[in-house]
């Protein structure tokens, strides 16, 4: 119990620190107006006690307005400075909270980024993590950080309104602060540990909660929505989502109805205070021993200092931005490692450049690599070679690891034996960033951002208009360009104001048109993963063209199961059992007779059974 209570101190003080985020200005202002909030109560039950003491002595001399105006002057000044201090927290809170969870989302964005792979990324462990890192207030008692910093600050308030009216009952009647202590503290204690199990036991219902936001999501998605409703999926969709809900959230059903059950406690805490201090003030006044200026004060002083001792809204929100907190640490744990290790973009150690700056030489030596939980390996000892400014085509089957092999050779998963080579330097973790801005990659599995078509091409970087144009054309982009009605400014995203969408093969040239556009303005190595899938056959053969005249300059890597377009690559190697089986042109190969001429001859059959001239 004294871990757990230190614990919860130290997070308390951690929230409390995030506070700094919100900056000095609107910290001073919304800690001012907080403590001018929570003194209000003690202040009124002592401008009270002193009207209702001046209104005793004027029944025997001053006349009753002369000793009521002092009074009513400070009773009207006290509401008022505690109405504006009510009035402006809101506002500062809000500004207060807004920024402290924006520094928290800009932490684990930089957490998330910072690590050059992304196996972690895909683990439920990690994407649990993140979850409860951001803090969902829908999510049962999840709260963000920046809510269980005010929470945090608003207790210490209460704390500060309860020493003002422990003040106010030790000038009037100090005995009667261990009655009205003992039993306020001790509500305040349970309410804390309730909030602690419910908080402990949401926790655990974050692996159900990370399925049922992927059908949540499905709900409202326009592209799942057309297979919902054309194949009637809409009652198992809404029965798979409940049971992941009902999964999640049965053992939270069970504390909270326990804790409703029991809550005649808090309420016989509360009791047990209030009931014996009220009338034990009443009959001493009652009976002369005490004035009526006593039980005012005890009556209005005691109240407040139970709500600011017995409430539990502000620790439930502590204890549910702990759980943010414990979720950012566990990040922290799974993902700083690797990116503690990586020094500043700017002083990372670049590949040994080949002489005249040229595309570089990669090499895969002995590699392997298998997906984490995976039954078999996906690669085996593969040996690899992408020569200076050739075009290479890898084949294979698929899942023959042809996708694998490319995120090995971007950086995004580290070989589990073996090693990869640029230029001679092994690829790590320390110089991915230098060697992803020698590469462009379009990956078969691209992302459509809902922005400008230039922005969509360019991502972040600076416009070269005429490098866009250029680009464009090598995609067999342009007329589709040409079309749009903002040209490169037109929002690709009907939900935004002008936007249209594409179809998938016009986004398919929009994605090689980004890639192109990388390799006019500085890329070394192209690397493409089905590029053309959803273009006509026609089109494919343009952009193939067009690919084949970048090599030279650039060394560009190919993967296509078109078999027909790889014939023009300067080398095709056929992945088989995670290993280079074969390499060589296209006419080697077929004259080899082996498992590439076998599947070019197949297709070649199939092509020429459906009418397709290639």
């Amino acid at each position: 119990m004294i871990t757990s209570i230190g614990t919860a101190a130290a997070r308390r003080l951690q929230l409390l620190r995030m506070l700094r985020e919100a900056g000095p200005a609107v910290l001073l202002g919304y800690a001012s107006a907080l403590l001018l909030g929570s003194v209000t109560p003690a202040a009124t039950a002592a401008v009270l006690a002193l009207l209702v003491s001046r209104l005793d002595t004027a029944a025997t001399g001053s006349t009753l307005f002369d000793a009521a105006l002092l009074p009513l002057a400070l009773f009207g000044g006290v509401l008022l400075l505690g109405h504006l201090g009510d009035a402006a927290a809101t506002p500062l809170e809000y500004l207060a909270r807004s920024r402290v969870d924006g520094a928290q989302r800009a932490r684990i964005a930089r957490l998330v980024l910072a690590g050059p792979t992304v196996g972690a990324l895909e683990t439920p462990e990690v994407q649990a993590a993140v979850r409860g890192a951001i803090g969902d207030p829908d999510r049962g008692p999840d709260r963000t950080v920046g809510l269980g910093a005010v929470a945090a600050l608003r207790r210490l308030a209460a704390l500060a309104g309860a020493v003002a009216s422990c003040a106010v009952l030790a000038g009037y009647a100090w005995w009667l602060l261990p009655v009205l202590l003992v039993p306020a503290g001790a509500c305040g204690y349970l309410r804390f540990r309730q909030g602690v199990a419910v908080n402990e036991t949401w926790r655990f219902a974050d692996r159900e909660e990370l399925h049922a936001d992927v059908w949540r999501q499905a709900v409202v998605s326009p592209s799942e929505g057309k297979d919902i409703r054309v194949f009637g999926l809409a009652d198992w969709l809404v029965r798979r989502l409940q049971r992941h809900i009902d999964v999640a959230n049965a053992p939270l059903w069970t504390v909270m109805l326990r804790i409703a059950r029991g809550e005649w406690l808090p309420l016989l805490l509360v009791s047990a205070g209030l009931v014996p201090a009220y009338t034990a003030v009443t009959w001493s006044a009652v009976h002369g021993h005490s004035t009526v200026a006593v039980q005012t004060a005890v009556l209005a002083a005691g109240w407040s200092l139970v709500q600011a001792l017995g409430s539990g809204g502000e620790l439930l929100q502590i204890t549910g931005a702990n759980s943010a907190l414990a979720g950012y640490d566990r990040l922290r744990g799974t993902l700083g490692g690797e990116a503690a290790a990586l020094p500043d973009r700017g002083a990372l150690p670049s590949p040994r450049q080949p002489a005249g700056g040229g595309p570089p030489l990669v090499r895969f030596e002995q590699v392997g690599f298998g997906y984490p939980g995976g039954a078999r390996a996906v690669l085996d000892r593969l040996d690899l070679e992408i020569r200076p400014g050739e075009l290479l085509a890898v084949v294979g089957l698929n899942g023959a690891g042809k996708s694998t092999l490319i995120k090995l050779l971007s950086g995004l998963y580290r070989p589990t034996s073996g090693r990869i080579t640029v230029d001679g330097a092994e690829l790590t973790a320390r110089n991915t960033g230098s060697w992803r801005s020698r590469i462009a990659v379009v990956f078969q599995d691209f992302v459509r951002y809902q922005l400008s078509a230039a922005d969509n091409v360019v991502l972040g970087a600076a416009h070269d208009r005429a490098a866009l144009d250029l680009a464009a054309r090598d995609a067999g982009f342009a007329p589709v360009l040409a079309r749009l009605p903002d040209g490169w400014d037109t929002p690709l995203a009907r939900s935004r104001t002008g936007g249209v969408d594409l179809s998938g093969g016009q986004w398919q040239q929009l994605v090689l048109t980004r890639a192109l556009y990388a390799v006019r303005t500085g890329a070394q190595l192209l690397v493409l993963d089905e590029p053309t899938a959803h273009l006509d056959v026609r089109t494919e053969f343009e952009v193939f063209r067009r690919l084949a005249e970048h090599r030279g300059r650039t060394s560009v890597v190919l993967i296509s199961h078109r078999l027909s377009t790889v014939r023009r690559a300067d080398r095709i190697v056929l992945l088989d059992g995670g290993r280079i089986t074969e390499s060589g042109t296209h006419e080697e190969l077929m004259a080899r007779g082996g498992g590439y001429a076998d599947l070019f001859t197949v297709q070649a059959e199939r092509f020429a059974a459906a009418g397709v001239t290639e």
